[in-house]
């Protein structure tokens, strides 16, 4: 359990994939540039048997966005998608409306 203090230390925004490519010599990874608003980050996930690149470009994300930088396959990935384990199988959330990347999620 954690405090809803804790909780709210958690910076979830809405971002739109704009780009989404598979990362070379991966089997699992996509690299995604993320429409965060303000910014666009690059965001690099273990999708990659479940989707195809192509089909998330324009769709809408839900991302952890005050993470630490990690370093997967020499890439740097700023931030991490939401997803649903489904029996081992990502699905990703999106919401249910537009709504503008960048949204803060509460």
């Amino acid at each position: 359990m954690i405090s809803f203090e804790e909780f709210k230390k958690l910076d979830l925004r809405v971002g739109k994939i704009i780009e989404a490519e598979r990362v070379e010599n991966s089997d699992n990874l996509l690299k995604l540039k993320v429409n965060l608003g303000q910014e666009i980050r690059q965001i690099v996930a273990g999708i990659a048997q479940f989707y195809k690149a192509e089909d998330l470009v324009g769709k809408e994300i839900i991302v952890v966005a005050n993470l630490e930088p990690k370093t997967i396959f020499n890439l740097e990935s700023h931030g991490m998608l939401l997803a649903a384990d489904l029996a081992g199988r990502p699905v990703i959330l999106i919401p249910d409306k537009e709504v503008p990347p960048g949204t803060k999620v509460r």
